[in-house]
């Protein structure tokens, strides 16, 4: 019990780390930091689009691996969940990817909606920082089968995660047609 108790902490140390390292990284990409290249590369227009892609197969997932678990079918659950992990890995290098090599694109001032995109922009931004953690968490546990404690993490780890997917496919319609290559 003691070793268990002393994995966890360790564990959850792990995961503050990483969360702390992708939100440092984000800000410094945000703040534009670290040194660019000149030009930038063709693909990097691409990323925007894929990310959207990426964001609206995790919602599907998501709702799959919700499906599965309401069903009792538990290796389809971890399967799905695991997948939807992985791809969510890629989506946060692609991420990275574009904001280090692209500049900002800003929604038009003089859009009418422009509150309406802020207000899911904000909203995306802030439970995406905040859902990292506790998906880590929820798949720490789901996979030690420590059951109790996974659905403690993943009453809000889904909801918010889902969530999160979704907005960033809203946020990318809406402010696609303002990149400066639009692909």
């Amino acid at each position: 019990m003691n070793t268990t108790k002393s994995n966890d902490r360790f564990i959850f140390r792990i995961v503050l780390a990483i969360s702390f390292v992708v939100f440092a990284a984000v800000i410094v990409l945000n703040r534009k930091i670290l040194p660019r290249p000149e030009i930038v590369p063709s693909f990097t227009y691409f990323l925007p689009k894929l990310n959207a892609f990426i964001n609206g197969t995790c919602s599907m997932l998501l709702l799959l691996s919700f499906y599965f678990i309401k069903r009792k079918e538990i290796a389809k659950h971890k399967a799905v969940n695991i997948t939807t992990f992985v791809l969510s890995s890629i989506f946060l290098l692609s991420y990275i990817t574009y904001h280090y090599l692209a500049d900002e694109t800003v929604f038009p001032h003089e859009n009418s909606l422009r509150p309406f995109y802020l207000l899911i922009l904000f909203s995306h931004i802030i439970l995406a920082a905040l859902v990292l953690p506790l998906v880590l968490l929820s798949f720490y546990h789901g996979l030690k089968m420590n059951v109790a404690t996974h659905r403690k993490f993943t009453r809000w780890s889904f909801p918010i995660w889902l969530y999160v997917t979704i907005t960033g496919v809203i946020v990318y319609l809406m402010i696609s047609p303002y990149y400066p290559i639009n692909h």
